[in-house]
């Protein structure tokens, strides 16, 4: 892993940016205390607006208002909760 400084991070972004994509770890010291590590968005994040949020909560709330909702029942293993819920959907 790189450690460099901010100042240095400002005057070379576009390099160190360059050396992330190419899966370098960079690590950016600010003062004593503080750091932060540069890591590129990929396709698994999950990004979205606070509508769309917010949206997704309004729905769930539909969901369990409708009983639209799966149990575990009470002793049940994760693993049988979730053979059990995905044989119910189908």
């Amino acid at each position: 892993m790189l450690v460099i400084t901010s100042r240095e991070f400002r005057e070379n972004q576009a390099s160190y940016f360059d050396r992330v994509d190419q899966g370098e770890e960079i690590m950016v010291q600010r003062k004593k205390n503080k750091a932060y590590r540069i890591i590129p968005v990929t396709e698994d994040d999950t990004l979205m607006s606070k509508e769309e949020f917010f949206a997704k909560l309004d729905e769930a709330r539909g969901e369990v208002k409708n009983q639209q909702t799966f149990r575990m029942a009470e002793g049940e293993s994760l693993d049988n909760f979730l053979d059990r819920i995905s044989s119910d959907e189908l």
